[in-house]
């Protein structure tokens, strides 16, 4: 029966917003988590002798466990469904947590938290999610890969003053384990019940139609005589193409400028002779800052070239960053409020037009393998960018040229976004 052009809309709630919500709920854990080690670490600076470099080579620790298990985590979703990847990866997690509440040296960290703790969380991560919302949203893609996402900054938010407040009342090793026993509490049940891999198994269609919708475009844009749209991509088949390689490339470089400042701004701001309670506090404004141009970032790239939406956001991370290697030039503490504006209006750019740049390119039943290569990518990239701050600090005491590699990095990934060229493959909306 041939596909019709349009289709019309399903009666009640579409539960593809259901599974948005839920990735939300689960992001902002795993954000929350990941960012909360910038917290952790001022903490554990204090209590135990450990230099900068090897403290922070923790975070590069569980950023290479994500990249080893990102691939994998991907495909296994492709086989086996999400329940069944989630699931346990939660109860991973929680045991991680709870087990750096008993660390006393710096390899005991490095497993409970770069290992343990580092596998649990990459099965809450956009990777997981990413493969599940490929398949319930065509029209709306960036939009609902933005809200889904903006559980990242909403986490920060929420959980880096949280995980402060409970530092200073009892120390970080209860604060592990409570921040272990939320994880069970929230996720298990949420994940449990309410996810689903395809609207398939539901007797839906993508968007919540009644009929699939196809792309006007799909018959004019082709590359190699393949039609990009329909093509059912395998990794082998994608990474013969120049895209896919850009396509894991424009995020590399983005997180080694992002990790740089997400890994060391607190103690950065504390440096600066401002309280790490007012630190926490502007990391959190980052997130929340993020939380509502995630949303924006999605909805514009439906609507204009994903590329330029990319760009816009990209100028933004790097105003950001460059407002921190001011404040350490000047020494105006002042220049921490452009610092969270625009460094959280550009962050809010980058996951979900990963996503959904991604998803445009090459969606097919190989889906959660090509993008578990990317987040893969991704993890090397940001052990690359936590390390190489703290150690550019240790030898230099200053944080100047690791913030200036920052920005170099972010303006690589903004052109490297146009090779990858998405507005070749689809038309906005």
């Amino acid at each position: 029966m041939p596909i019709k052009q349009l289709g019309t809309k399903s009666q009640g709630i579409y539960y593809g917003w259901i599974i948005v919500a839920v990735g939300l709920v689960s992001m902002a854990f795993w954000y929350g988590i990941r960012s909360s080690f910038s917290i952790f670490y001022v903490a554990l600076l204090e209590d135990f002798p450990w230099s900068r470099g090897e403290s922070a080579g923790v975070q590069s620790m569980s950023l290479i466990t994500y990249t080893i298990l990102a691939p994998l985590v991907g495909g296994l979703i492709d086989r086996f469904g999400p329940r069944r990847v989630i699931v346990p990866g939660i109860l991973v997690l929680s045991s991680g947590l709870i087990l750096c509440g008993s660390i006393e040296t710096l390899t005991q960290f490095y497993i409970f938290y770069g290992v343990v703790a580092g596998a649990g969380i990459t099965c809450i991560a956009i990777v997981s999610y990413s493969a599940i919302l490929a398949h319930w949203f065509e029209k709306k893609r960036g939009l609902a890969s933005g809200i889904a996402v903006s559980g990242m900054g909403l986490g920060t938010f929420l959980m880096v003053p949280l995980s402060q407040h409970f530092i200073s009342l009892w120390g970080f090793r209860f604060s592990f384990v409570l921040l272990g026993i939320l994880v069970v509490i929230v996720l298990l049940p949420l994940n449990g019940i309410f996810l689903r891999h395809k609207p398939q198994e539901l007797g839906l269609y993508p968007d919540g139609l009644d009929v699939p919708i196809s792309s006007p475009n799909v018959e004019s844009r082709k590359e190699n005589s393949i039609n990009m749209k329909t093509f059912d991509w395998t990794l082998r088949r994608a990474i013969k193409t120049r895209r896919f390689w850009a396509l894991v490339l424009f995020p590399f470089f983005a997180f080694i400028g992002l990790f740089i400042v997400h890994v060391h701004n607190v103690k950065f701001l504390v440096d600066q002779g401002i309280d790490k309670m007012t630190a926490a506090y502007i990391y959190a404004m980052v997130g929340i800052v993020s939380t509502v141009f995630r949303i924006f970032w999605g909805w514009l790239s439906d609507r204009i070239w994903r590329e330029i939406t990319y760009s816009l956001g990209t100028i933004c991370i790097c105003l950001g960053i460059g407002s921190l290697l001011l404040m350490e030039i000047t020494g105006q503490n002042a220049l921490s409020y452009p610092f969270f504006i625009f460094f959280g209006m550009g962050w809010g750019v980058t996951a979900p037009l990963f996503m959904s740049i991604a998803a445009d390119l090459f969606k097919g039943k190989g889906f959660g393998l090509i993008y578990g290569i990317v987040e893969g990518g991704i993890g090397v990239a940001g052990a690359i960018g936590a390390w190489s701050a703290g150690f550019i600090f240790d030898r230099t005491h200053s944080y100047q040229w690791a913030f200036l590699l920052g920005i170099i990095a972010v303006l690589i990934s903004g052109f490297l976004s146009w090779v990858a060229a998405p507005r070749k493959v689809r038309m906005p909306g």
